[in-house]
């Protein structure tokens, strides 16, 4: 039996109409650079957590020149707290490519936009559509959910590729800005309806891997005592001692208890905030950059 694709439509738009977010900061003023700010922001991270963030971090840095000249260290001072912290680097990268190609104009482009560091096909649709109000399916975790539990509830190991013809085949409903945020909106709440994440059958669902004691949170405990110099610069041997400490207050050692080890665990991490452009070694001092 065919889809009925309009009373989908149809309860999409009334769950939007009553319970909609419509005072999201960044749904008040949809400009690309407000768009992109937010849409990097949200990737992994609840709704909720990010609006203090982001209306700070508007605050400082209110438009793409702003944040392309601002010093690195103050950007990830800003996003200090919101986690994953080379999304404020790919940020400030994307900022400054689009000042140095495109005279501080994000391109109302999908392909030029998915050419800027940090955007990928997600991001780049999401533009199209909040910012330039302009169709371009897309699929996030709130859209898969929706799609699985309406036109797929009795599949299993469902790929992105499927819902996406579905997605194009439903079409949108009034201007493409408002039907995304009525899709994430009904897909964010729909857990709550229908008692369980649809999104388990997905062939790409995943359960976040452990934070407590992950190389992610010392790379975080990294950052944060480097910020907390006024020059960011901290002796190597120094910032082993007190991250070898701060780990052992936190349990991080349970699984390698002797210094020598956890000394070459915080080498490798850093190696990789070396690579990553977050850090610079100079001698035998670490430096934020």
């Amino acid at each position: 039996m065919k889809p009925n694709y309009q009373q989908f439509k149809n309860t999409v738009m009334e769950h939007y109409g009553e319970y909609g977010r419509h005072d999201l900061p960044w749904r008040l003023n949809q400009s690309p650079y407000y768009v992109l700010v937010s849409e990097i922001m949200l990737q992994q991270t609840q709704v909720d957590r990010v609006i203090p963030f982001f209306e700070k971090w508007m605050e400082q840095f209110p438009d793409i020149q702003t944040l392309a000249t601002a010093k690195q260290s103050d950007v990830l001072r800003l996003w200090k707290g919101l986690g994953y912290n080379s999304r404020a680097l790919r940020l400030q990268k994307c900022a400054q490519v689009t000042m140095n190609d495109y005279f501080g104009v994000i391109p109302q482009d999908y392909k030029k936009l998915l050419d800027l560091p940090g955007i990928g096909p997600y991001t780049a649709a999401a533009l199209m559509n909040f910012a330039f109000n302009t169709w371009t399916p897309l699929i996030e975790t709130n859209i898969r959910r929706i799609f699985i539990h309406h036109f797929f509830k009795d599949d299993s190991q469902i790929s992105d590729t499927d819902i996406m013809d579905m997605v194009e085949s439903v079409g949108f409903c009034d201007e493409p800005k408002i039907w995304c945020s009525a899709l994430m909106d009904y897909g964010s709440t729909l857990p709550k309806i229908i008692k369980h994440n649809p999104n388990i059958k997905s062939k790409h669902y995943t359960k976040q891997s452990k934070f407590e004691g992950s190389d992610r949170q010392i790379r975080g405990m990294i950052l944060e005592i480097l910020l907390e110099k006024k020059n960011g610069k901290m002796l190597q041997s120094l910032l082993f001692k007190k991250l070898y400490k701060l780990c052992h207050q936190k349990s991080l050692c349970h699984s390698i208890l002797d210094p020598e080890s956890q000394n070459l665990r915080y080498k490798n991490i850093i190696t990789k905030l070396i690579t990553e452009g977050f850090i610079i070694k100079e001698k035998k001092s670490i430096i934020l950059k």
